[in-house]
Formats: structure tokens, sequence, C-alpha cells
């Protein structure tokens, strides 16, 4: 059984999905095959989020599953140490997995990264110092960005052709 709630705070509006165990998923719309209902897990997410939002958080401690390929789940535990109010480029996570040539095959396991925010796959940026596409948009990404103290107003311009895809 899958369980869903709305987290909302100000004007941000994410999906949190979870088994009874694991949190599994954030997603930036409302899942279509979930139910929606408030678990323990769900409740201690949100207080996490929340705290996070608030800038009282730097790190989060839920126990989440996550399901992707080999590469998928190597870029996405990489994406894990980047630390809070620092950023990293997708050349660097290609070179830190062994991969060196996989600079859009990281992009796209970013994009499929079950667990924003709590992976924080927003804090890769492009090796020119600009913002990339990101599931919620650049501006999302800017606006995280920001909230943990990265300096965005000059070193990092969003792309001007939109996000990419």
């Amino acid at each position: 059984m899958l369980y869903t709630c709305k987290y909302q705070f100000e004007n941000i509006s994410l999906y949190l999905v979870a088994t009874e165990t694991h949190l599994i998923n954030i997603q930036f719309t409302q899942p279509q095959k979930a139910l929606l209902q408030t678990t323990e897990l769900l409740s201690m997410a949100t207080i996490q989020l929340d705290e996070y939002f608030q800038g009282k958080r730097t790190t989060f401690s839920l126990p989440f599953k996550l399901t992707g390929t080999p590469f998928q789940l190597a870029v996405w535990k990489e994406l894990q140490n980047i630390p809070y109010g620092k950023t990293t480029s997708y050349k660097e996570i290609t070179q830190k997995i062994n991969k060196p040539k996989a600079y859009r095959a990281v992009g796209m396991a970013n994009n499929k990264n079950p667990l924003p925010i709590i992976i924080p796959c927003h804090r890769v940026i492009g090796s020119d110092g600009r913002l990339t596409g990101y599931a919620g948009g650049t501006a999302r990404k800017l606006a995280l960005l920001q909230l943990e103290g990265v300096d965005c107003k000059e070193q990092y311009q969003p792309r001007r052709d939109g996000d990419c895809k």
C-alpha cells in the first residue's frame, strides 16, 4: 500500500509518497495511484521539510528506499555527498562515479531522482556555473540554492532558453 500527503510551505507544494516504512517519492504534482493519507513517517517528513524550509535543518534523517538502475543509484548516492549550501557540477559527478563522459546520463539520472530536496539534485550545476534543468524548474532550483545560502545573484544564471529537457 502506498500513502501520500500534500506538503505545503508558503508557496511550495509537494506530494510525499511512502510505504509503511520508507519514503519513496516526492513529486511536484499529485500522484495518481496512492492513498491520500498521512502516516507517522509522512508526518515526520513534513516536520523535517518545514525545518529545512525555515533554515533550521541541513540534512534529513528519514528512512527512504530508492529504485533505479545501477547507474542511477550511483549518481543518487553521490548526490547525497554534496553538503548543504554547496554546489558541484555534472562533470564532477561523472568523475566521482568513474564515468567521465556521462554528462547527459548524469543529467537524466538527476531528472529521475525520486526524492528531490532529500537527495539534493538541485545542488548540481553546469561546469560554467549556470543553473541547468531541474524537474521542478530552474526558478525552484535557484530558490533552493538561495535558501541554502548559495550566492546565486551573479554567479548562477538560469539558461535563457528555459529548462533543459
